[in-house]
């Protein structure tokens, strides 16, 4: 379930739903968890991919190159330049460089007829709520909810160990 709240635009002053997220950031360590519970590969091997997937894609991107993960999308980098523009192509020099931004792209399907079909990183049945009227999945109401409620270790998949991944642990749990 997805929560939007109404939002006063004060370009148009018109009302338009806006989402909302609710609760702690999503960790590492429960991706790592879910991908290893509906998958083959242990907890362990699955945290150490995901933890070092940053690094990974980083050094790509900084060789210029994009990088095309099937099933999620594109990342890739662009320039942010300067204010102080130049009047010539011949001035233009990496020094109006001032940093950069990641940017993500979600793969897409297409027809034949090249209408989009499929948004991998888009959910189709998005069950929308207003924000505030309806319970989260931790019982508690968006508008009182002031983080995550579900202690490390715990949750729906189960199993056991520490969750590090070390070689000390049981990979079976």
């Amino acid at each position: 379930m997805a929560f939007f709240k109404r939002t006063l635009k004060k370009v148009n002053n018109l009302w338009y739903p806006q989402s909302v997220t609710w609760g702690k950031p999503v960790t590492t360590r429960e991706v790592a968890n879910e991908l290893s519970a509906i998958s083959t590969v242990t907890r362990g091997d699955t945290f150490a991919v995901v933890e070092n997937l940053g690094r990974v894609l980083s050094n790509y991107m900084a060789q210029g190159r994009t990088v095309k993960l099937d099933g999620v999308g594109t990342f890739y980098y662009t320039a942010c330049a300067s204010k102080k523009g130049v009047k010539t192509a011949e001035e233009v020099n990496a020094s109006q460089i001032n940093g950069v931004r990641v940017r993500f792209l979600p793969e897409v399907g297409r027809t034949v007829g090249g209408r989009v079909t499929t948004r991998s990183m888009v959910d189709t049945k998005i069950v929308w709520e207003e924000w505030g009227k309806v319970a989260t999945p931790s019982g508690k109401t968006p508008s009182d909810n002031t983080g995550g409620t579900t202690p490390a270790g715990s949750g729906e998949t189960g199993g056991q160990g520490s969750g590090e991944g070390n070689q000390s642990e049981n990979p079976l749990g």
